[in-house]
């Protein structure tokens, strides 16, 4: 995973708790649902059947280690607790210090510390966590923020025991080309050339792709990189889901959303466009329609055994 760049949390904008100090934490607590109540009950819907297919392919068994890398608030970690039982045991890791901590808060909240331990590390270096010595490593949306997801598979290999698994999850993200037509599932046709404005003042244009961790891969560079870090056995299920709607609640909502950690909101895109631009956007010129929602997700599952 990229370096861990701190930032002062006011730049974020209003934050509701004070956490967050990091893009990691600033991100999955706060700004992929602007602390709206409402906008993260709807991303719970989404997440909470992924967290099981994740689980589900690792195939755990009570008494197990599983490590979960780049567990963020803990999604995976804590639903894998009641399936390694009592005498099991789940490491949580991550390259957000602010995130381990947060996972630790919560498990001493929930009683839960004495079979949980807690490690900063990034996927492509676990180093922290000594070879052949858990029996499950899963993941969710994770490598599509390293740049060497090699050295992430082959870290994955290393700390896994003989006969362990490998159980993840990550979006295809370049599978759907951009389209100034569409914003966020919203039908952008009459605005089509703000869009564009918008998506070259993110840094999303084609011409970035090839160095971007994020639109880089295919489920093809996956699957090898796997192969050449030693896992035997590989099993892939491809995802691909067209249908209408968008992850956002209503405009207001999207407005006080970004997208991921590197990005900013979608309010503060505007207004920074707005800055650079001899006629302010205006909200008004930003209309759009729901129109439709794309994703596809490259199911790695169930096991990478080695």
């Amino acid at each position: 995973m990229a370096a861990d760049h701190r930032t002062d949390p006011s730049n974020f904008g209003p934050m509701g708790e004070n956490d967050a100090v990091d893009k990691w934490a600033a991100w999955l607590l706060h700004r992929r649902d602007g602390d709206d109540p409402e906008q993260r009950q709807k991303g719970q819907e989404f997440l909470l059947p992924l967290r099981e297919r994740v689980l589900d392919n690792a195939q755990i068994q009570p008494g197990e280690v599983v490590l979960d890398v780049g567990a963020g608030d803990g999604l995976i970690a804590f639903g894998a607790l009641d399936r390694v039982g009592a005498q099991g045991h789940v490491i949580v890791s991550d390259v957000s210090d602010d995130l381990v901590s947060h996972a630790r808060s919560l498990a001493t909240e929930r009683g839960a510390a004495g079979r949980m331990s807690f490690v900063r590390a990034a996927a492509e270096d676990l180093s922290a966590i000594a070879d052949a010595s858990v029996d499950v490593v899963t993941t969710r949306s994770v490598l599509i923020y390293v740049d060497d997801k090699a050295a992430a598979f082959r870290a994955f290999h290393r700390v896994l025991r003989p006969g362990g698994r490998l159980s993840i999850f990550e979006p295809i993200n370049n599978y759907f080309p951009l389209s100034p037509g569409e914003f966020w599932g919203f039908e952008a046709g009459s605005v089509r050339d703000l869009v564009a404005k918008v998506c070259e003042y993110e840094g999303w244009v084609e011409s970035s792709f090839a160095s971007d961790p994020m639109m880089n891969f295919t489920e093809k560079d996956l699957v090898r990189s796997a192969e050449d870090a030693g896992f035997r056995e590989v099993h892939v299920e491809l995802l691909v889901d067209v249908e209408p709607g968008t992850e956002v609640v209503d405009w207001e909502r999207m407005l006080n959303t970004s997208p991921n950690p590197n990005a900013r909101t979608v309010g503060e895109a505007l207004r920074g466009l707005s800055a650079t631009r001899s006629s302010p956007v205006s909200r008004s010129t930003f209309v759009l329609s729901r129109t439709r929602e794309r994703a596809l997700y490259d199911w790695r599952v169930p096991t990478c055994a080695r």
